[in-house]
């Protein structure tokens, strides 16, 4: 773990850069499953199962009897757990509804817009050495708020052919409508072209593998749309000489576990707390039983003191980091001039794994520096907004000679020609 003092700014993009995902050709590998999918159905599914996933799947749809048996497998107080975090992320993206707002352009010509849900959505969840039941909330209840009609979710299923009791109780907590004993690009084939088991969707969330994210991709090309382009997690703490190392390196370590390909980075203003944050980080990894994961994250990460604020400011909005903590004690003359953060989480009591699983706000966020230009998901990417406009006889009149102008410049006869007709038959009426 070394320490870089004051970077140069031309330095930056190294500093930044994210850890390189594995060198593979996918492309010929997701065509292969997409043709069969499409070609074979279920059939396909289940040999694919077997191959990838070294599991023989006589039935697909996860039953009612089994997702009954999860729910008594799960533990009361993992139980109530779950209910407070579906509450308070039920509260947070309740209020990201905007209600109808009729706007009056000119007089005569009234515009507003309507939100309204994509009728189905498949979400994606991982199984492996972390089955990620709390994204089943933080999709999940979202979708159920929107009002999508259909709520598939896959999730590949273990060597015996069963899905976590966790992600079973989840599912059934926030309403998912079909589950499926499917993981993979399989699974992402499925809910692009449908099956008779699975069906099509319209929209695909959730995290994966770099299979996962290839496939989510190529759905794309299939007319399928996806939350958002995906990569390995990663979070970066700016912290003060004020702030408790042991609190900075257990929020390091927090995201460092996800896997290998993890990136975290802090940045300090003075190099005592550096060296004290990375004596603490050493310590708490000893004792985590994800600490050869832990360890292989830190190896891509960064520990960089820089002393000017300004500084600072510019090389956080650079990073554009997925999760930003700012464990300081002048958050303010941060806060409005960061424009790029995926979520942002303020102050020595508010660890990342907050917005995680319980605090509200979603964890299905931007990495990869997208979140230059894209939002985590909200309300907004389970629905769509359509847009009215009515028209009144003065309102026609009051635009009309502006449509035909600009209509005609453009060469559109038949555009001119219907705002005219009007024109006229009103005059034909006064």
């Amino acid at each position: 773990m070394n320490i870089v003092e004051n970077p140069t700014r031309d330095t930056w993009g190294s500093l930044t850069k994210r850890p390189a995902k594995e060198a593979a050709d996918l492309g010929s590998l997701i065509s292969e499953v997409f043709e069969e999918v499409q070609k074979n159905g279920d059939a396909a599914l289940k040999s694919y199962t077997a191959r990838f996933d070294k599991v023989e799947i006589e039935k697909l749809k996860v039953s009612q009897e089994e997702i009954d048996e999860a729910a008594s497998l799960v533990s009361q107080d993992l139980k109530e757990a779950m209910e407070l975090a579906k509450q308070n992320v039920k509260v947070f993206h309740a209020s990201q509804f905007v209600p109808k707002k009729v706007v009056e352009t000119t007089e005569g010509v009234s515009c507003w817009q309507e939100m309204r849900p994509i009728e189905k959505v498949g979400l994606y969840i991982p199984g492996g050495t972390a089955p990620l039941f709390s994204t089943i909330l933080m999709l999940g209840i979202p979708a159920k708020l929107a009002g999508c009609k259909e709520i598939i979710l896959c999730t590949p299923p273990d060597s015996q052919g069963k899905i976590n009791p966790a992600i079973l109780y989840a599912a059934k907590l926030v309403g998912v409508t079909t589950i499926f004993k499917l993981g993979g690009v399989q699974a992402i084939a499925a809910m692009t072209l449908g099956t008779a088991s699975v069906p099509n969707v319209y929209k695909i969330f959730g995290p994966g593998n770099q299979y996962v994210t290839a496939a989510k991709q190529f759905a794309l090309t299939k007319g399928v749309a996806i939350d958002m382009p995906a990569g390995p997690s990663e979070l970066m703490v700016v912290a003060d000489q004020l702030a408790l190392p042991e609190f900075v390196a257990s929020d390091l370590l927090s995201q460092a576990e996800h896997g290998h390909d993890s990136q975290v980075i802090c940045v300090a203003n003075t190099l005592e707390s550096l060296q004290a944050i990375q004596e603490e980080v050493v310590a708490q990894m000893k004792l985590l039983p994800r600490k050869e994961m832990a360890k292989s994250a830190i190896e891509n990460s960064q520990f960089i003191l820089i002393k000017s604020l300004k500084d600072q400011i510019d090389f956080i909005n650079e990073y554009a980091a997925e999760h930003l903590i700012l464990n300081v004690q002048n958050e303010t003359l941060y806060l409005d001039r960061i424009v790029s953060a995926g979520s942002i989480f303020i102050g020595p009591y508010t660890p990342e794994s907050a917005g995680d699983y319980a605090s509200g706000t979603n964890h299905t966020l931007p990495t990869n520096a997208y979140a230059r230009m894209y939002s985590g998901v909200n309300m907004d990417a389970f629905t769509k907004k359509i847009t009215f406009q009515k028209i009144t006889e003065k309102g026609i009149q009051n635009i009309g000679t502006a449509i035909e102008l600009m209509a005609e410049a453009e060469g559109l006869q038949a555009h001119k020609n219907a705002v005219t007709m009007r024109l006229e038959h009103l005059k034909s009426k006064a």
